[in-house]
This record gives C-alpha cells, sequence and structure tokens, in this order.
C-alpha cells in the first residue's frame, strides 16, 4: 500500500474514504494539504487489530470542500461518518486532524473507546503563531505554497531511502491539493490553538498524545501539558523525528497507540 493512492467508498458527512483490515474501527484524520494515503505506512501494521477508516479531509483528495467555515464545521462531517459506523469506535488524527479527532470524541464519549492526538498543537507560542499565520496568508494570496521548507522541516534536506519516497509523496500531494480546501484549512488551522481545557478534562477513554522531539510546531510540552489534563492521558516524545510521525515512524506510533488501547476492546 504504501504511498500508493487507493480507491474510494463515499461515505457519510459527504467524506471519502478507503477501508482495510478486521476488528473494531479506527478512524484516521490526516493533516492539512494531505489525503487519506498519508497513513499507508502504518495501516499495514494495524490492520490486523482495526477496521481502518482513512478518510480524505473536506477539500482534500476526493472529499468536496462543501460549505467550512470553521473548525467545527470540519468535526460534524467526521460526527456524520463515525454515527454510521457500529460498534466501539477508535480514533487518530495527525496535526490539523487530531485537533478534529479531538472534537469527535468530546462529542461521542459513548461511542469513542479510545484516541490518538498525533503531533496535536496546543498553546503555540507567539513565535509559532506568527509564523504559522503568515503561512496560511501566503497560501490565501497565491493559492498555493512552495513546499520545500516545510518537506525540509518533516523529512530533512537530503531524505535518504524510505524517507525520500515519504517527501516526494507529500511533495506531491501538497503541490496538487485543492487550492480553497488547502487555504479554508491551513487559514482555520493558523486560527486554532489547540483544544480546550474543558474537551481534554472531559475525554473518559483512553488518550495518546504522541509527537516528535524536533517537531518545533507540535512540541513534546504541548503533548505532556494535554495528557495531563485528560483523565486517561498518556504522554510520548518521539526521538530523532519530526512532525510527519505516521510517514517517519510508523512502527513507533503502531506501538504506541496498541500500547494505550490494549485492555479496551482489542
Amino acid at each position: 500500500m504504501t504511498w500508493t493512492t487507493q480507491p474510494r467508498s463515499e461515505g457519510a458527512g459527504d467524506l471519502a474514504y478507503f477501508k482495510a483490515g478486521k476488528g473494531p474501527a479506527l478512524v484516521l484524520i490526516h493533516g492539512v494539504g494531505l489525503r487519506a494515503e498519508a497513513w499507508g505506512a502504518i495501516i499495514p501494521l494495524l490492520s490486523d487489530y482495526f477496521t481502518i477508516y482513512a478518510v480524505d479531509m473536506p477539500g482534500h483528495g476526493q472529499s468536496p470542500l462543501g460549505d467550512v467555515s470553521a473548525l467545527s464545521h470540519y468535526a460534524n462531517r467526521v460526527l456524520d461518518m463515525v454515527d454510521t459506523v457500529s460498534g466501539p469506535i477508535f480514533i487518530a488524527g495527525h496535526s490539523m486532524g487530531a485537533v478534529i479527532a479531538l472534537d469527535v470524541a468530546h462529542q461521542r464519549v459513548d461511542r469513542i473507546a479510545g484516541i490518538a492526538a498525533i503531533n496535536a498543537i496546543y498553546r503555540r507560542s507567539k513565535t509559532a503563531s506568527a509564523a504559522v499565520k503568515a503561512r496560511a496568508a501566503e497560501i490565501a494570496a497565491k493559492g498555493s505554497l512552495n513546499p520545500g521548507a516545510t518537506l525540509d522541516r518533516w523529512f530533512g534536506e537530503d531524505p535518504q531511502g524510505p524517507l525520500h519516497a515519504a517527501s516526494e509523496a507529500c511533495e506531491k500531494w501538497l503541490t496538487g491539493a485543492d487550492p480553497k480546501g488547502y487555504a479554508t484549512a491551513y487559514g482555520l488551522f493558523a486560527s486554532q490553538d489547540g483544544p480546550n481545557d474543558a474537551v481534554l478534562t472531559a475525554l473518559p477513554m483512553p488518550a495518546l498524545f504522541i509527537t516528535a522531539d524536533g517537531d518545533l510546531n507540535s512540541t513534546p510540552k504541548m503533548s505532556q501539558a494535554m495528557a495531563r489534563l485528560a483523565p486517561k492521558g498518556r504522554a510520548i516524545s518521539v526521538p530523532e523525528a519530526a512532525h510527519m510521525l505516521p510517514m517517519t515512524h510508523p512502527e513507533h506510533l503502531a506501538k504506541a497507540i496498541l500500547d494505550t488501547f490494549e485492555g479496551t476492546v482489542i
């Protein structure tokens, strides 16, 4: 599977998705500018334990943007899909997808059995907030953003082997993204400061907050702070890694997810 484009199904909430595996449902939500294939490296590691629903976020991949003007509108689309899936559901999101996943978990505490927030933001510094807002403004003005600096942050300046393939895949997705969908999502994400403390303290399910020690925008301190607030929170920082954990460190991430959700319904 890896980064190969997968055939889609049309789900509730007008979300395109592809499905793999067996077991309780695990819904995966990617980050800004990407698509469901960004989970391609971790799906084989989890498909013996979960029926995986990898969705295209609104305005990304094959999901239409629709009428979205707030982050809650993205969460509502995912909620529509979640409500059509039977049994207990696990959910994981990366970057902006993590913020959406936390909102969904908060609104469906009776359905969500566990959550993983991967490279999530929480109370950005003034410098980080200014930088992401500047990138959002550039995307809004130009309709796109040269991905070179972003890819260097994510994969290094001279990635080799699997990292090179992952970087190439991301470059293709970022440069091929729907301009309006990309700009809308980036603008909304740039205005976010992470989940509300009240959301975190009200999560009754196992909650994994995992990031990388080299992620300057979703720092280990952010994950640790969120984990302290969640009643069953757990924070992990992956060494020698950056923002794209699902693509660069799928083994670390899969183990953390399975360890966190162990003893629930898997």
